[in-house]
């Protein structure tokens, strides 16, 4: 698609961008974009280590509810048991 796109319409685009912007804004304009991108990056991480982590702590919890088949999480049947006890 931009295969066919040559210095010339490169150098018009910048030409366009410099008139529209001015050249004083160019680099304010670059400095904002790229806290963006290291904004965006940083939030990409900190969600891929939350999912990782909350999918181990979910295997975990799976794991230890096989490991302990005669656990019940059910509270009530154990207290009725404990008070047909008494």
């Amino acid at each position: 698609m931009f295969s066919s796109i040559g210095w010339g319409e490169i150098l018009i685009i910048v030409l366009i961008v410099v008139l529209l912007f001015g050249a004083a804004k160019l680099p304010q304009i670059g400095q904002s974009l790229g806290r963006s991108i290291t904004g965006f990056k940083r939030g990409l991480k900190e969600t891929t280590e939350d999912v990782k982590s909350a999918i181990k702590e979910d295997v975990t919890a799976d794991a230890d509810t096989e490991a302990k088949p005669g656990a019940s999480t059910d509270t009530k049947s154990t207290d009725t048991k404990k008070s047909g006890q008494s």
